[in-house]
């Protein structure tokens, strides 16, 4: 699929004739926020929730943009095949044409979306998922999490640990408990029971996550937003990760030891069932 089509600043065209000042304060200070919007066949995946937070994190930076994203995203999905595509969307305070770290509040924000395919989840059936194995490391973020912010050095580095260990991707802990994984949510099962932390600015309020509870809450599935200290993940039952592009993913190991058996535990593939299904009558329109 050829998807070389992107925006900036109100144009649609070729990625290699997008152009961003070298002054633009999201490349030297990482003063831009994002979102990754998953498409399926042409629909955008909880649209409207990934807009509401992308507004909350434009607020809590003081970046004053308000276009109509969702047209200007699904023109860009329609420009480059519809089908199956994670939207990437990013949103920086501008350019003053010099580095100083003092900004001026007329400044005209860039605004930048591009995509690439990605798979068709709910396709997929619960054997063709692959269980992750993580590790458990510090969490060195700063303490807003809650903003989507593109500042992902910490992130980068320790997903970088995970991978030069095996593993597929990394939780982390900090003042003692955990919080999320470099780029997912995280949920515990324990005797039938979801447990998720706290949503708070250690962590990203994710649109997968609130999905995943959402549903637990129709399906009659317990859960907790709660504390959970790295030590309970030996007696988990059960323990998965959610993000917009990848779903709910079990984990079966952590830091090489598997969790229970080491296999995709029955809730998960329950809450994999009503996660597709959801998904699935979403794009084809089943009720």
């Amino acid at each position: 699929m050829n998807t070389d089509i992107v925006y900036l600043n109100g144009r649609y065209l070729p990625a290699n004739e997008a152009q961003v000042s070298v002054f633009d304060r999201g490349f030297l200070f990482a003063d831009s926020v994002y979102e990754v919007i998953p498409y399926y066949q042409g629909v955008g995946f909880r649209l409207q929730q990934h807009l509401d937070r992308l507004a909350y994190s434009l607020r809590a930076i003081r970046i004053a943009a308000d276009d109509d994203w969702r047209s200007i995203l699904d023109g860009l999905v329609e420009r480059n095949g519809g089908g199956n595509l994670s939207v990437y969307l990013q949103i920086s305070r501008g350019s003053a044409g010099s580095r100083t770290h003092a900004y001026d509040q007329s400044m005209t924000p860039t605004v930048f979306a591009c995509c690439s395919p990605i798979k068709d989840i709910y396709a997929l059936g619960a054997d063709q998922v692959k269980g992750y194995t993580v590790i458990v490391s510090a969490d060195l973020r700063w303490h807003r999490c809650d903003i989507k912010s593109t500042g992902l050095l910490p992130n980068i580095l320790v997903l970088q640990q995970a991978r030069e260990a095996g593993a597929d991707e990394a939780l982390l802990v900090r003042d003692g408990l955990l919080s999320e994984g470099t780029s997912c949510n995280l949920f515990v099962v324990r005797q039938g029971v979801i447990y998720t932390p706290k949503r708070s600015s250690e962590i990203l309020g994710g649109t997968t996550r609130e999905l995943i509870l959402e549903l637990a809450a129709e399906a009659g599935i317990p859960f907790q937003e709660v504390d959970i200290r790295p030590e309970e993940l030996a007696n988990a039952d059960e323990v998965w990760v959610s993000s917009s592009t990848r779903g709910v993913i079990p984990v079966i190991e952590i830091d090489g030891t598997p969790v229970a058996d080491g296999q995709k535990g029955p809730l998960w593939q329950q809450m994999f069932a009503l996660f597709t299904r959801f998904q699935h009558r979403l794009m084809t329109g089943e009720k």
